[in-house]
Formats: structure tokens, C-alpha cells, sequence
């Protein structure tokens, strides 16, 4: 079906009670094209700067990752540090540098332009639209935001959250953009600003699916080594619009079945700095922890 993201590819230095990196490769584009070149074919588009490691760009071609759309240019890469404590949902920022990501202006290559499913990541709203505006072929298109974008930008942003099917947050993001400190009545508005699907992500207390007519509550898998919980959100997404594209049923079930890969990947993010935890998995791997959600949280009536 073909699936494209658009976002930052970054140099990420973290450090938490368990360990530390400098300069690993990062960025909310990398970490959900990895995740979800497990599923399907990936385009991604985003900046770098000349300073940006080669191995790096062979790791996303020994993805199946197509970089075509991964512009070079003049200075800096966009880079990142945060730490964490031993609580692993709270992070602080140290220093954010954007460098060449500040002048980021998406241009999607002919053949991405083909491309069904899309996924903005977080970048300025209006870069966003302009994304849309130049596919072609559009069957599913989902966004996630930040803190940054609903603060400053917020009329062209309800502009991109009305022309996508998915809006995919974290729970804090939800409630600052609604304006309102109930999760649920949250995501309730922000469907009413016009996507179909609004997903929340609540880190280890897993994600809530809400659409007009149902919700649906995912666990997080239990896992026992969490040594870094960057990037996580958007390994979930990889994992949630990866199987979307692969198999092209928007059904309600299917949504489901999406949003468990997206817990499943982000679990595997998590157990490594970098994208380290999801560098070499197998379908297997993969297939094992879906199993293990459908167990964890099946009952019977």
C-alpha cells in the first residue's frame, strides 16, 4: 500500500539510571519508520545536516527503508538531550538544538507522492498540510503534535487535525489541546475538531482508542528491562500505521489489532537506548508479544 513519513531524524543524547548515549541515532521520523518496516514498505522524508553518520543512513536501507527523501544539507544535525530519573515518564530536556531541521521544508519525491497511508509526525502544522496537500493517492493519514505546536500554533493546527482520520497524542497533549482535564471528555473533543480516530498514549499504562461510537483500552506489555523510553510514542505509531498499511483494512477490529502492534513495538523500543531494541527483531518476536497482549488482557463474561 505504501507508507510515508515526514518528521526529524536527530542525534539524541539521553541518560537515565540505567545507562547513557551521546549522539545515538534518534529523531521521531527514524524511530517510526523502524518500527514500522516490520510491516511494509517505508518512505521517509526529513533533513539532516553534513555531519550526520553514513551508518546510520545504511541501518535505514538494511531496513528496506526508502531514504530518497532524506535531504542533506549545510551545518548541523538537528540534535536532542534529555535525562531521565527512575521514574521513566517523566523527562527533562537538557538542550535542543534544531541546526538544519529549523529550516525544514518537506518536499516528497514523485513516488512517495503514490504512497496510501501517511503519518505526520511532529513538525509545524502548516509543513504538515503541505504534506497532504502534495500526495496524490490518500487512503489513511494520522498526526501527532507536541506541546510546542498546540501553544503557538494552534489555528493552523486545528486546521491539519481536521483534514486527517487520526489524531495520535500523548495524554498530556490530549488534555492541553482540548483544554480540559478529564482524558476521556479530552478525546472526545478533539474528535469534534473532525478526525475519525483520536489515540491516546499514556506511556506504561498502555493507550486508549476512541472513535465516535466506541473505545477501546490497551494494556502496555509488561516489561521487565526498560532502559529508555525515547521514542516510544512513535515506535507505537510505526507499529499501528505499519500494520494498517499492510494489510488496508480500516475496519474497527482492524484498528484494534493496530493499536496492539503499536504497543507491541513501542515495548520493544523501550528495552534499549537508540533504536537498538528494534534493529534486528523477527516476525516471531513480533508475533509472540501480540500473543501475549491477547492473554494479559482476555477475561471472560
Amino acid at each position: 500500500m505504501g507508507l510515508l513519513v515526514v518528521g526529524s531524524v536527530a542525534l539524541d543524547s539521553t541518560r537515565t539510571p540505567f545507562g547513557k548515549v551521546r549522539d545515538a541515532l534518534g529523531g521521531t521520523a527514524v524511530n517510526f519508520a523502524t518500527a514500522a518496516s516490520y510491516f511494509t514498505n517505508v518512505g521517509l522524508v526529513a533533513v539532516v545536516g553534513s555531519d550526520f553518520p553514513r551508518k546510520h543512513v545504511e541501518f535505514l536501507k538494511r531496513r528496506g527503508v526508502d531514504v530518497s527523501g532524506l535531504y542533506f544539507a549545510e551545518g548541523k544535525t538537528f540534535r536532542y538531550s534529555s535525562s531521565f530519573g527512575y521514574d521513566l515518564n517523566d523527562r527533562t530536556t537538557i538542550d535542543t538544538q534544531l541546526n538544519v531541521f529549523e529550516g525544514f521544508q518537506p518536499e516528497i519525491p514523485e513516488h512517495l507522492k503514490r504512497s496510501e497511508f501517511v503519518f505526520l509526525a511532529p513538525i509545524l502544522p502548516e509543513l504538515q498540510l503541505s504534506v497532504l496537500d502534495q500526495v496524490e493517492s490518500l487512503k489513511f493519514s494520522a498526526c501527532d503534535t507536541m506541546d510546542f505546536y498546540i501553544e503557538g500554533y494552534r489555528a493552523d493546527l486545528l486546521k491539519t487535525i481536521a483534514s486527517v482520520d487520526a489524531m495520535i497524542m500523548n495524554d498530556s497533549e490530549c488534555r492541553q489541546l482540548a483544554d480540559e482535564p478529564n482524558l476521556v471528555k479530552a478525546s472526545r473533543v478533539v474528535l469534534s475538531m473532525g478526525p475519525g480516530i483520536v489515540i491516546v498514549k499514556k506511556g506504561e499504562h498502555g493507550a486508549l482508542l476512541f472513535t465516535s461510537e466506541s473505545c477501546f483500552s490497551a494494556p502496555a506489555y509488561p516489561c521487565e528491562a526498560v532502559f529508555d523510553p525515547t521514542g516510544a510514542g512513535d515506535a507505537f505509531a510505526g507499529g499501528f500505521m505499519g500494520h494498517l498499511a499492510r494489510t488496508g483494512d480500516l475496519s474497527d477490529a482492524n484498528i484494534r489489532r493496530a493499536v496492539i502492534y503499536g504497543t507491541v513495538m513501542a515495548s520493544f523500543c523501550v528495552e534499549q537506548f537508540s533504536v537498538a531494541g528494534m534493529a534486528s527483531l523477527t516476525q516471531n518476536d513480533i508475533d509472540a508479544r501480540y500473543r501475549d497482549l491477547k492473554e494479559i488482557s482476555h477475561f471472560e463474561l
